[in-house]
């Protein structure tokens, strides 16, 4: 069986490490926790390829206690029993390490189940996990665990971690490489800060190149880098955190009026095939971040759209980037999506109360009526088509939702609307 090269090159030592300097570093709190030899439950959070499941490897070597591992996609409650059972026993005399690798995908009653013995110390856990922990990870797992984040490998050390690759190939084939200027480079960049993505491109690019003759060497050339990395350095799920950054990230860029980066962030959603995803966030900013400033940009925005879907990928991007372009160059107005926020926030608290009688859908009045009538006023029935009535009910008459923005659409308005309702009415 083929072992991957991010395995048979796996760090030994903490130093050895690529990144997470911020929790490994000399002097850093991870690293004095670990070298301390009391253990604390912890849950490694962060992107795959960072160092979670090494460095829990090299934890379990700083103690006494028998490690077991358990991959929560393919694990079960069996398996959580068959570990407590060896608790106390000849076998795990000291206690337990476990370590969870993706713990999101344990349901809470599985969770659950190692509470007890995580609490009384029988079991130190370790979790990992991809996804954000106060999300996935069950409260009281969680109060009893200290979080740690992984964060995403610089291009910088991935760079180190690759030529590490290259040397131990050399060294395992028992030949020599010649790799073309701009290889370790490339792949460093091109893998996301995913250290084990890199090694496996690596040993791709090997696998690749052409056998050499006797005394010649291997040539590793840039264009098969390049070919063999081709979108790898997009990290994107479409149900876990990258995709809700990646959306997050997308329409704030486009709210902040900043065409390079919300281009950059389209970019990265139809490369993963989320079209969809992109329409839904660029129709929503048309109306939540430009607005009342440019109302005309939500039926652009719409047909822009819709040309995308009738046309599909690649030509789809064209509309869209057009569509992003507009949005982030327009005035920005949020006075619409303040207002109905507000008149929500309202209803939820139970202010309402009966609709005024002159706006009722009825032209009759019961006995139990002490005015009999309607009283409805027709706006068009008078000057500028406007007259004074009360429209919100008598709890909210005198509220205020809607406050015009700064803007040269709300303020022209702003203008007609003060000086029509400033007149009497005849």
């Amino acid at each position: 069986m083929h072992t991957p090269l991010a395995d048979r090159i796996r760090p030994q030592t903490i130093d050895d490490i690529v990144g997470q300097r911020h929790l490994v570093g000399e002097g850093m709190p991870l690293r004095n926790i670990i070298e301390s030899g009391e253990l604390p439950n912890m849950i490694f959070y962060g992107p795959s390829g960072t160092g979670k499941t090494t460095l829990a490897r090299m934890i379990a070597k700083k103690t006494d206690r028998t490690l077991r591992k358990l991959n929560c996609t393919t694990a079960g409650t069996q398996d959580i029993r068959d570990i407590v059972n060896d608790l106390n026993s000849f076998t795990a005399p000291n206690g337990i390490l476990l370590y969870l690798d993706e713990i999101q995908y344990f349901n809470k009653k599985q969770q659950q189940t190692l509470l007890e013995y995580i609490e009384d110390g029988s079991i130190t856990l370790i979790a990992s996990t991809t996804e954000n922990p106060y999300f996935y990870v069950y409260s009281a797992i969680l109060s009893r665990s200290s979080v740690f984040e992984f964060k995403y490998v610089t291009p910088e050390d991935v760079e180190n971690a690759v030529i590490r690759g290259f040397k131990f190939l050399e060294e395992e084939k028992n030949e020599a490489f010649h790799v073309e200027e701009g290889v370790t480079k490339h792949i460093a960049n091109a893998c996301g800060g995913d250290v084990r993505k890199s090694l496996n491109a690596v040993e791709l690019c090997v696998l690749a190149a052409k056998k050499p003759e006797k005394n010649e060497k291997r040539v590793i050339t840039l264009n098969s880098a390049v070919s063999l990395t081709q979108k790898s350095a997009m990290r994107y799920d479409r149900e876990g955190d990258e995709h809700y950054d990646i959306l997050s990230a997308f329409q704030k860029s486009m709210r902040g009026s900043d065409p390079d980066a919300a281009i950059h962030y389209l970019g990265r959603l139809l490369e993963a095939g989320d079209m969809t995803s992109a329409i839904r966030r660029l129709l929503v900013c048309a109306a939540e971040d430009v607005g009342l400033a440019y109302p005309m940009i939500m039926p652009i925005v719409k047909a822009a759209t819709d040309i995308a879907l009738q046309v599909g990928m690649p030509e789809a991007r064209l509309p869209l980037a057009d569509a992003v372009i507009l949005v982030c160059n327009s005035p920005k107005s949020n006075t619409g999506h303040d207002a109905i926020n507000a008149a929500m926030e309202d209803l939820k608290n139970g202010k309402s109360g009966p609709i005024p009688r002159q706006l009722q859908n009825k032209h009759y009045d019961g006995d139990d009526a002490a005015v009999k009538g309607q009283f409805y006023l027709y706006p068009h029935a008078f000057p500028n088509r406007w007259v004074e009535q009360q429209y919100l009910p008598d709890a909210l008459k005198d509220k205020q939702y809607y406050f015009y923005g700064d803007n040269k659409q709300e303020q022209a308005a702003k203008e007609y609307w003060d000086k029509i309702k400033g007149k009497k009415n005849s």
